[in-house]
């Protein structure tokens, strides 16, 4: 650990008493927020001069479905000054919304939109949180991880009705049950060791 990013953690708990204690992980200051707080913390950051994380960076979500709260809502700040970043999250499940930062940086507005469009995160207080990589339509989440690889729907232009059909996923191929074991599973050869291959 360099003593700059010792030095910026120390600044960071100094700027904010009675937030959990800040970590340096991957080589960037790390702090874990409570929600309620988030914009609070994020204006602390910015307008503090010891610090200034005037630059936002990002706003993503980290799925854990094993757990309670299951989602991760993690913001990257730059401060130029310092040449440093930090790293905030704040956990959440599917129905409590995480307040917007938009307030306090504007663009963290599509990125918002993204982490609820992919994850289904909620953010309260967001100017126009709506879809933004998907279709109106769109069934479900595809960055959870219990969202299935083939999707609800599948899209095809039908040239008789000239408009765009959404249909049911049909799974026509012949073989749906892969156990991995063998890394030549489904090929029409045999090979030598292959534990799977059946005796001709």
């Amino acid at each position: 650990m360099s003593e700059a990013l010792n030095q910026i953690a120390e600044a960071v708990k100094a700027a904010l008493p009675g937030e959990a204690e800040p970590t340096i992980a991957y080589g960037d200051v790390a702090l874990t927020v409570a929600a309620e707080r988030i914009v609070d913390v994020v204006t602390k950051l910015r307008d503090d001069p010891a610090l200034q994380f005037i630059s936002f960076i990002d706003v993503c979500g980290v799925d854990y479905p094993e757990r309670e709260n299951r989602f991760d809502v993690v913001y990257h700040l730059l401060s130029p000054k310092k040449n440093a970043r930090i790293r905030l999250k704040v956990e959440t499940d599917d129905t409590t919304p995480v307040p917007s930062i938009t307030g306090v940086f504007p663009g963290a507005d599509w990125f918002e939109r993204e982490a609820y469009d992919l994850y289904g995160i909620l953010f309260s207080g967001h100017p126009e949180l709506r879809r933004l990589l998907t279709d109106y339509g769109f069934d479900g989440h595809p960055l959870r991880k219990d969202f299935p690889m083939t999707g609800f729907v599948e899209v095809r232009y039908d040239d008789a009705e000239k408009r765009v059909i959404y249909e049911p996923v049909k799974l026509n191929q012949e073989f749906r049950s892969f156990d991995f074991l063998s890394p030549w599973e489904g090929t029409t050869y045999v090979l030598p060791g292959d534990e799977k291959a059946k005796a001709n």
